[in-house]
């Protein structure tokens, strides 16, 4: 795949390109490579709590979080549709 620049704020080129050609949002692989550079890489997947899944999650909740992550088109999606947007964002 051609090299994208990631702009000025990525500060792991190298894991945002892996994590953006496994199809992640230019976001989210931008988060993740930032946390991975101030915390190093091994510190990052142990870092989190626990969620119930997104199933288990009522609507509003699910709409509630899209919101927070300003996903478009949230209040006309149904909940599996609610579901696939937070997971892919």
């Amino acid at each position: 795949m051609p090299q994208r620049e990631p702009g000025p704020s990525v500060q792991d080129d190298e894991l945002y390109e892996k994590l953006r050609d496994e199809g992640n949002s230019k976001e989210k692989s931008a988060r993740i490579a930032n946390a991975a550079a101030n915390r190093g890489r091994s510190e990052v997947g142990r870092k989190g709590g626990s969620s119930p899944a997104y199933e288990d999650w009522t609507v509003e909740d699910l709409r509630s979080r899209a919101a927070e992550l300003d996903i478009e088109g949230r209040s006309g999606m149904r909940k599996d549709e609610l579901i696939e947007a937070l997971r892919s964002h």
